[in-house]
């Protein structure tokens, strides 16, 4: 079926991208994975194509789109391809919004050019060791100094996805103890500069996929941060935390749904060319009957995420229905890539084969962003249950 949720301009761009992928990211992607991180120049590369600045305001040095819908090209693309930008889609799909959003005039003028270039590199900092995906459990603190100037941060972060090569950590923080009324309550956002002293990058966290995106563990010892770092209001980081969600969640759905479509890609091709008993594997009638099934699967995915891709652009997609989005695509993806894997038989095991990499890739998107189990819950309580 014909997709109606990207014009000509779209289009225009995914060519750029594609261009870009082939010639400067997959000759070097296996480097990238075994190094476990992809070269700072490549942001630069990014920067220059203009891939960060496509929702920032052109006053700071972007393109001014306010659509998403580029985005979702970039995810698709690099699907396509069985690679990714590192830990760029946290720079520009979790960290811009809430910059956007809650920075000052004065922060943004002075992050954002920064920010466009890939001079300067974004991460947040949530998820804590012990609290998972419970927010207002965090532990890490943020204390006032006695002269109002600056903020002391003590505390630990964990699976923080561009946190080896951020220069900028939005870290979510307690500036005031949790009530037993509102735990949410008294949790701030501040802005740190990496190279500040008593800031630590631990281990760079060995993961099962994303061989590529550099995660790692993250420590605050009496910490400065001046209250000019301050995103936001104090306090109600949670409330800020929320607001996103959403659309982070869409983004998993957009990428669970193109490496599904990817991994038929790849099967389709493989299974013309392997044959087996003198015989194409595409010629089995079990071979073309699970790729039918897969490919309806992708259709009924495309639609979701489509649907939920306009609604985000029209500022009417609500958390119940970025949740409902996530949770069918991700899970449906996890099957199709699994039936794909199984039709390159033990070649599929294989790490120089992309579709592996799309196999160990896709299992995180039922976990992050809030787990599978989070999203029925969300769901659920929107039925009324």
């Amino acid at each position: 079926m014909r997709r109606t949720v990207f014009n000509e301009d779209h289009e225009a761009f995914r060519q750029t991208i594609r261009e870009f992928v082939n010639e400067r990211v997959v000759p070097f992607y296996p480097q990238w994975m075994e190094q476990g991180y992809v070269p700072r120049e490549l942001y630069k590369q990014l920067g220059e194509l203009g891939i960060f600045g496509i929702e920032v305001p052109e006053e700071y040095g972007g393109a001014g789109e306010s659509s998403f819908k580029f985005n979702a090209v970039i995810t698709e693309e690099c699907a396509r391809a069985g690679v990714s930008f590192g830990g760029s889609s946290v720079h520009t799909a979790l960290c811009l919004p809430y910059i956007l959003k809650y920075a000052t005039e004065e922060q943004k003028r002075r992050w954002l050019p920064h920010f466009v270039s890939g001079e300067l590199m974004t991460a947040i900092a949530m998820t804590e060791p012990g609290t998972g995906s419970d927010l207002a459990g965090m532990k890490t603190t943020a204390r006032l100094s006695e002269d109002g100037r600056h903020y002391v941060l003590n505390g630990a972060k964990t699976f923080i996805t561009g946190g080896v090569q951020a220069d900028r950590v939005l870290v979510c923080c307690r500036t005031s103890p949790p009530t037993p009324e509102d735990r949410r309550g008294g949790i701030s956002i501040l802005v740190v500069d990496t190279r500040s002293e008593g800031y630590a990058v631990g281990r760079s966290l060995d993961k099962l996929g994303l061989k590529a995106s550099d995660t790692a563990e993250l420590s605050f010892t009496d910490v400065r941060v001046p209250v000019e770092d301050l995103l936001g209001e104090e306090g109600r980081g949670f409330e800020y935390l929320t607001h996103n969600l959403p659309q982070e969640r869409l983004g998993i759905a957009l990428g669970a749904t193109a490496q599904a479509a990817a991994a038929v890609r790849f099967a389709q091709e493989y299974v013309r060319q392997r044959t087996v008993f003198g015989r194409e594997v595409a010629s089995f009638q079990n071979t073309k009957f699970v790729l039918a099934d897969c490919k309806a699967d992708v259709d009924a995915m495309q639609a979701v995420s489509d649907r939920a891709l306009e609604a985000l652009d029209a500022g009417e997609l609500t958390p119940a229905d970025a949740a409902s989005a996530k949770l069918f695509t991700t899970e449906t993806a996890a099957r199709v890539i699994d039936k794909c894997l199984q039709l390159h038989g033990g070649y599929g095991y294989m790490t120089e084969y992309p579709i592996s990499r799309l196999y160990a890739d896709t299992r995180v998107t039922r976990i992050y962003g809030g787990t599978s189990e989070v999203m029925r819950s969300i769901i659920a309580k929107s039925m009324g249950l």
